[in-house]
């Protein structure tokens, strides 16, 4: 059988009880990158298709996810900053859903223990879906 390192996940697999976006998108700065003339790092780029890459926290709401886990990190290759959902919420958080989601595991040494910690990137954010049982009742 053969996995490739990355395999694709839905949201709902991921974040079962859903993902609030925490702050805004931002560029995924290349440590490793040459510096540029003012002094700062150049933006990371996809090693695949020489992409910028971008990235976001998430605050998984899964009660049972262990408090390393509970603030995500989701990244994107994308020519441009992926947009933002609107927030309708009176939450201070916005909850969004991830498309074209994967994962990629990998062993976290970290800590006192290593661990399995996972990498996500995904294709698109977009705002989350109303599962509400009101809205699965509603004509």
């Amino acid at each position: 059988m053969a996995i490739s390192r990355r395999f694709g996940i839905t949201n709902e697999t991921a974040f079962p009880k859903g993902a609030f976006l925490r702050g805004d998108v931002e560029p995924v700065t290349d440590f490793n990158g040459v510096a540029l003339p003012d002094g700062t790092k150049p933006q990371q780029r996809d090693k695949e298709t020489g992409l910028p890459m971008w990235q976001c926290t998430v605050i998984d709401m899964d009660d049972d996810a262990s408090r390393k886990d509970i603030g995500v990190s989701v990244k994107f290759a994308s020519a441009t900053m992926p947009e933002v959902p609107k927030n309708n919420t009176p939450f201070p958080w916005t909850p969004v859903r991830f498309e074209g989601l994967s994962a990629l595991p990998y062993v976290d040494d970290s800590g006192n223990r290593p661990r399995i910690a996972w990498s996500f990137r995904a294709e698109k954010i977009a705002p989350a879906h109303n599962t509400g049982k009101a809205e699965q009742g509603a004509a």
